[in-house]
């Protein structure tokens, strides 16, 4: 495993970068995808990077001698709450105003989101309310918790996460910070394509997990109307990204039974009109296919990986033609993992 140095880039070269990427402007879709462009993304870079890890870049010759082709992983599992998710609710709190932060901010997730906002909620000193399942991983329960936010579990439905967060925001007046579905958030999940591209020359294919899309819109802001290909990768048991995709029009998900808890959402709104036009391809994976690659990077990376991060690596072993020959950039967007129950071991079926 080689590491790649992390040092905080400098004013000089946030304006190279923003050169570089000046060809990268919002192209002719409608409605939301027309309101965000590589500036949003540079303005949260800018607003976020005094709070955040400026995360490693790893690399295995093992591996490229494995797949054939030359990996390059964004260590997001080493960022601050352990997934890249802080760099979307930082960027989302600090964006309010003194007086709506004083009435604290609220969500659902059904864990590293709500341990981001409530990271980003006491950089600022106000509340974090976080609603999630009552069948969250126990870890990332006492993660939110441990970070300070007023935590309150529901049964395991969408509606339910969704109606409780409602009462919570008429009750408090907190304003809602949606995991994905938000315009700042994925401004600021595009920051960890933003400082990847400045640590790796060359890639021809970015790769990101896909469940609501927050981390995938925002790569796609970054790399788009470029060289670079992004292709998303996501279970074939949490399989509505790639129907939406297919369809050209948003699916409601059918299914969300994926070792991969962090991608069990459906694809948002904003982020199914940044990413329709703009994707090389969504790519499917089966469990088995997660659990070895999760496996086989822990192993060959040194590092510890949840399985939703591990989910582009299956992609690329079952997928293995589309990535041969290629400088591959993979991000890995998190490390939430309770290794006293890994998931493989109390799985079902």
């Amino acid at each position: 495993m080689q590491v790649e140095p992390s040092a905080h880039p400098s004013a000089h070269e946030a304006d190279r970068l923003r050169v570089a990427f000046f060809s990268i402007v919002p192209g002719p879709e409608c409605g939301y995808a027309a309101l965000m462009n590589l500036d949003s993304v540079i303005a949260a870079q800018a607003r976020i990077s005094p709070y955040i890890h400026r995360t490693p870049v790893l690399t295995s010759h093992r591996l490229d001698e494995q797949t054939q082709a030359k990996l390059f992983f964004k260590a997001e599992n080493l960022q601050k709450v352990g997934a890249f998710k802080a760099r979307g609710a930082v960027n989302a709190v600090l964006s309010l105003d003194s007086d709506t932060l004083a009435r604290g901010a609220a969500t659902h997730s059904s864990g590293n989101h709500g341990a981001a906002l409530a990271y980003a909620a006491r950089i600022v000193g106000t509340t974090a309310h976080v609603v999630m399942p009552d069948d969250s991983l126990p870890n990332k329960i006492a993660a939110v918790r441990g970070y300070g936010a007023k935590l309150t579990l529901c049964t395991p439905t969408l509606a339910d996460r969704e109606a409780a967060c409602d009462r919570i925001v008429r009750e408090t007046g907190a304003t809602v910070i949606h995991p994905y579905d938000d315009d700042r958030i994925i401004a600021g999940q595009g920051t960890a394509a933003l400082e990847f591209l400045s640590q790796t020359d060359n890639l021809d294919i970015l790769i990101a997990p896909v469940g609501g899309g927050g981390l995938l819109a925002g790569t796609v802001l970054v790399a788009k109307k470029s060289n670079i290909s992004v292709i998303a990768a996501e279970p074939a048991m949490a399989d509505d990204a790639y129907r939406s995709w297919q369809a050209r029009k948003r699916i409601p998900p059918e299914r969300t039974a994926t070792i991969a808890d962090g991608l069990r959402t459906g694809l948002g709104e904003r982020n199914f009109a940044i990413i329709q036009n703009h994707l090389e391809a969504v790519q499917l994976v089966t469990e088995e296919a997660i659990i070895h690659a999760t496996q086989h990077l822990m192993h060959t990376l040194k590092t510890v990986i949840e399985p939703s991060a591990a989910v582009p690596m299956a992609a690329i072993l079952e997928h293995p033609g589309t990535f041969a020959g290629k400088r591959v950039g993979i991000i890995l967007s998190g490390g939430n993992l309770d290794l006293s129950a890994p998931p493989w071991l109390t799985r079902q079926g």
